[in-house]
């Protein structure tokens, strides 16, 4: 089964191309698949479908969510999929049905609470103030997942144009619009800020816009680090409930709906490769947001 399970993880590294999160997930849920069946005394070859059924069930005996219970079938279905076409496993013909979700509407920072948080901003004078400042600002005024936030390169950044470009999910890439005083604050973040986040001999050797130096080795800025610089800057501008990095995403649409933009529009956003349109809409937020 091992094997098998190499031969899968190469399909999904070469040819669906999954990021490493999403690699990561599928990796874990078909771990503890076959622990189950282990654990369960069953064949794991094939796999048929009264096994998913009697897993799922055992989830659900544990009170797992709804949401972690469908993103396990839906890891096991891709590898069953897979399986039937390259290695000839039966196809599963009985319907697997996935758990019905709570719809959750997305939850963002206000008006008030967003200018709260760019005031805080601007309030940190210091090295790594500077850097956060620069990484809110991107984040929502671009409205990019934190994953690609954390892997941006300084050639990402387009002076020219005014445009990020940006690899997201399946690695597919988009170029997103920024507003100039967005533009301008990164410029300053590169001449004058991201130098001092790691030791000079270093500095030539990565490309990361957001780089950090973990024992003489430097690699781009985690999910957790942003985690705990936003809680910071949350906590200084008075916002006392839990705020997540993709809230700012959310806020930035919301805004831009707020202001008169076309859900049809924000598409262009978050998964057009160009679009001049969507650059003019982000320009309609304030001016004084940003100062």
């Amino acid at each position: 089964m091992q094997s098998i399970l190499v031969q899968f993880e190469q399909f999904l590294l070469a040819e669906k191309r999954v990021s490493k999160n999403t690699f990561s997930s599928y990796q874990s849920d078909l771990k503890q698949f076959f622990e189950f069946l282990k654990y369960d005394c069953q064949s794991a070859q094939p796999i048929n479908a009264d096994q998913i059924k009697t897993y799922l069930l055992h989830l659900k005996e544990h009170q797992l969510s709804a949401r972690s219970m469908a993103r396990k079938l839906s890891s096991l279905k891709t590898f069953v999929r897979w399986a039937h076409q390259k290695l000839g496993w039966p196809q599963m013909n009985t319907k697997l049905y996935t758990p019905k979700l709570e719809k959750r509407l997305p939850t963002y920072l206000n008006a008030q609470e967003i200018e709260q948080l760019l005031q805080a901003c601007n309030a940190d004078d210091s090295v790594m103030g500077k850097r956060n400042k620069a990484i809110v600002y991107l984040l929502y005024a671009s409205g990019l997942r934190i994953s690609e936030l954390t892997h941006l390169e300084i050639e990402d950044i387009q002076f020219d144009t005014g445009f990020v470009s940006v690899t997201g999910k399946g690695n597919k890439g988009r170029l997103v619009p920024l507003p100039q005083t967005v533009m301008t604050l990164l410029r300053d973040y590169l001449e004058n800020v991201r130098s001092q986040l790691i030791d000079a001999p270093l500095l030539s050797s990565t490309s990361y816009l957001f780089p950090l130096q973990y024992a003489g080795v430097v690699k781009p800025i985690s999910r957790q680090t942003v985690w705990i610089a936003l809680k910071k800057l949350c906590t200084l501008a008075g916002i006392e409930r839990e705020v997540s990095p993709h809230m700012l995403r959310h806020s930035l649409a919301t805004h831009l709906l707020a202001q008169g933009a076309h859900l049809r529009s924000l598409q262009f956003i978050h998964m057009s490769k160009q679009s001049i349109c969507a650059k003019s809409m982000i320009k309609s937020i304030p001016e004084h947001s940003f100062d």
